[in-house]
């Protein structure tokens, strides 16, 4: 299988599609990746199979390689390890005409090329609103104010000294598949569905930082969690959450500190919550009695519906799932067995299972989930399938521990409209052609 050609847009390219996105033209980026994949397609069959000679033997296995024969490099040649240059095309990519500057845009994570359950901390997406920062780890504080018997400041070393736990979970943005609302967008997984990451967060329960400054938990119903970048960013939490001990305020991610692009040193961690709640550079958290109805729930992040009114605090991400092989952009090179394989989640808790179709929901399979199932994290699929060489529709739907049911784009639509941007959790197809490629298509 070839793999997709991720970086067919240059940052022109990208200013361009901002451009021609403005008249409702999408013409630019379906042309620049038809011609990366016309231009990749011949020379990378070989390059990326080096197929075994007809006759004469296998090189590869008759001689010995240089790997074999020397000396390979030192212990400790990285201080810290880097991946392959043979993976170097596996990165974040940036958004495709979402937003005009780089400081308040998006980065989308490869969910072609990862495997299991965890997006390495390099390659987890990005939104920002006004750029990223390193923050110096020895000045910065947290406060706890509000309707509590005593404001308190904390500092990184006083939270780092308290009892942790450590989780997985999910983020997602709200408006991850926001593009795909209308019709067809982009071409491949990692723009359709790349705004989105799982990771193992490390920190102290919230409810614990509360309960030091002696939080009203009877008559404080809600809290304000702020962070400290330029946009100050700003999101109400229900105190049901909080109570639940899930909600976390994170330092660690995969086994060490956070990284800058992900919030660091501080983070509050909502799961299964719209990653805009998930406040970056967490600086201060208020406890209060009603909504605080910030700039970012108020004006941003609302679903519109279909009579012209919006929907406010609807926050919780809905069962989901995306076949990531074979996806859009992949070249299926013959007939034969395949793996299929992708992600399923649930901000509402675990995935029950996942059901695969080749024919366009016809037919119906339920496919293998990989342990572990945890709640509000990615679940792993696969299913056996034997392509035949002839068009085929692929498919996933998932159900979640609650019974919910990922919906058909007729079904979603049906609810909410096409002119929406947030919380599209809508079943995605994929055309494999009699060619072997692999493309974007919606069913009506």
């Amino acid at each position: 299988m070839l793999k997709a050609p991720e970086n067919f847009l240059s940052k022109d390219g990208i200013k361009t599609v901002v451009a021609q996105a403005r008249g409702g033209r999408r013409d630019f980026i379906r042309n620049a990746f038809a011609a990366a994949v016309a231009g990749a397609a011949a020379p990378a069959a070989l390059s990326q199979v080096n197929p075994v000679p007809v006759e004469g033997g296998d090189a590869n296995i008759l001689v010995l390689p240089e790997h074999a024969k020397g000396l390979g490099l030192g212990v400790a040649t990285d201080g810290y390890g880097k991946p392959s240059k043979y993976e170097a095309n596996v990165q974040r990519r940036q958004s495709p005409g979402l937003t005009q500057t780089t400081q308040a845009s998006v980065s989308f994570a490869p969910l072609q090329s990862l495997f299991g359950i965890i997006t390495p901390s390099g390659l987890h997406f990005e939104r920002h609103h006004q750029g990223w920062w390193d923050i110096d780890p020895s000045k910065h504080r947290f406060m706890v104010n509000g309707m509590v018997k005593e404001a308190k400041v904390f500092t990184m070393d006083e939270i780092m000294r308290l009892p942790s736990v450590s989780r997985f979970h999910f983020i997602e943005c709200g408006a991850n598949t926001a593009a795909e609302w209308g019709n067809v967008a982009v071409p491949t997984v990692q723009y359709t569905h790349g705004m989105i990451s799982c990771s193992e967060f490390t920190g102290v329960p919230l409810i614990t930082l509360l309960e030091i400054a002696g939080a009203d938990l009877k008559n404080g119903k809600f809290v304000l969690a702020e962070g400290g970048e330029g946009s100050s960013m700003t999101r109400t939490i229900p105190m049901s959450l909080i109570l639940s001990g899930e909600v976390l305020v994170a330092y660690g991610q995969n086994g060490e500190m956070l990284r800058p692009e992900n919030g660091y040193p501080l983070r509050l961690v909502v799961p299964g919550v719209q990653g805009v709640s998930w406040i970056k550079y967490l600086r201060r958290v208020e406890v209060g009695d009603k909504p605080y109805g910030t700039k970012d729930e108020a004006i941003h992040y609302i679903d519109l519906q279909p009579d012209g009114t919006h929907r406010q605090y609807t926050s919780i991400q809905e069962c989901k799932s995306v076949v990531t092989t074979p996806s859009g952009g992949q070249v299926l090179l013959d007939k034969g067995f395949y793996n299929i394989t992708g992600l399923a989640w649930s901000g509402k808790g675990k995935i029950k299972k996942v059901d695969v179709s080749v024919d366009g929901g016809r037919n119906w399979r339920q496919a293998r989930l990989e342990t572990p199932v945890l709640s509000k994290a990615f679940s792993r699929f696969n299913i056996d399938w034997v392509w035949d060489g002839k068009p085929a529709i692929i498919q996933s739907r998932a159900v979640d521990e609650t019974g919910y049911v990922q919906p058909t784009y007729k079904q979603l639509r049906a609810v909410r409209g096409t002119r929406s941007i947030y919380h599209n959790n809508a079943i995605q197809s994929w055309l494999v052609q009699e060619n072997g490629e692999v493309k974007n298509v919606q069913l009506s």
